[in-house]
């Protein structure tokens, strides 16, 4: 592999782990906090659906945003309500706003635009712009720095730098803030948490609304600047391998960064790699799709080591009288 393959390879890297990121720290806000999520998926899908939705409608990416992020929402505030004031089975609660998205989205797609369930093709100010950063075409040049800077680092959408900007933030708010620690003390032991006279409820809730958030900028992101539009079930079980990211990060912001960069660079391979001859045998195309799932579970199995979730994640508190 060349340089200049090389570079275009972790430029693919770094577009294809922006969604895997924002998903990961959703899942790491809502699982710190004692709710585990397997509803990333869904809650991606539905903020694709709408985000490119209404873009299509008003021209205007920026309302697709705020419609996915709302859908989102939504559906984590269903969650929320589920498995926070009702008790209810996170996992189950979880499964059921994967089912419901995946039928909804189409259902609705074809309902307002007749296409078979997929959106109209984004263009123009329905799409996010690549951004080009300061002195990028200057530099680009100068040797290997030059096309670093001009061709991985700049050139991405505005969300991109809003998904690897979120990492050090995340960090802060979690390792550096009152409101963090007590997302985390919630997570291990609520209990302790009501005794202070904090809300465990309300510090749950947060963090569901933080998950919310970050999935519908995934999902917008998905519909909006990696593809022009919605197109059925588009997320492609990013929302579990973010979740596998999430535990072989072992729920740390820095980690989970490094993971999903590297279980973005297996699909930018298997994408850029199709139909390759080993010996006179051709490797078909499904196999090189099916390598970063594959990889996924070899890791997961041989290379994490012992993942300890939250003490208290998956249960529902009930508060002692």
């Amino acid at each position: 592999m060349d340089f200049v393959t090389l570079i275009q390879v972790l430029d693919s890297t770094v577009r294809m782990a922006t969604p895997l990121l924002l998903a990961c720290l959703a899942g790491l806000f809502s699982e710190r906090a004692g709710i585990f999520d397997i509803g990333l998926e869904g809650k991606m899908l539905a903020a694709a659906f709408f985000s490119a939705a209404v873009a299509a409608i008003t021209g205007n990416v920026w309302l697709g945003l705020l419609a996915g992020v709302g859908a989102s929402l939504l559906l984590s505030g269903l969650h929320g309500l589920a498995s926070i004031t009702f008790r209810g089975n996170q996992l189950i609660s979880g499964v059921a706003i994967n089912f419901l998205a995946a039928g909804m989205t189409v259902l609705i797609a074809q309902d307002w635009f007749e296409q078979g369930g997929r959106t109209p093709s984004l263009t123009g100010p329905g799409r996010f712009p690549p951004i080009t950063l300061p002195f990028a075409e200057s530099l680009a040049g100068v040797p290997v720095l030059g096309p670093v800077y001009s061709e991985l680092i700049s050139g991405h959408p505005v969300l991109v730098y809003v998904a690897f900007l979120a990492v050090p933030a995340s960090w802060w708010i979690l390792f550096r803030t009152r409101f963090g620690l007590r997302l985390r003390a919630v997570g291990e032991n609520p209990a302790a948490v009501d005794t202070a006279g904090v809300s465990v409820v309300a510090l749950r809730y947060g963090a569901v609304a933080i998950c919310g958030l970050l999935c519908g900028i995934a999902g917008a992101y998905l519909a909006t600047a990696l593809q022009a539009g919605f197109v059925k079930d588009m997320t492609a079980g990013r929302g579990f391998i973010a979740l596998a990211a999430l535990i072989f990060a072992k729920w740390r912001p820095w980690h989970a960064m490094w993971a999903c960069l590297l279980f973005g660079f297996l699909q930018a391979v298997a994408l850029r790699y199709q139909n390759i001859d080993v010996g006179g045998f051709t490797i078909p195309v499904q196999a090189m799709d099916a390598l970063p799932y594959v990889l996924t579970v070899l890791i997961l199995a041989g290379f994490v080591g012992r993942a300890i979730p939250p003490r208290a994640g998956g249960e529902p508190y009930v508060k002692e009288r």
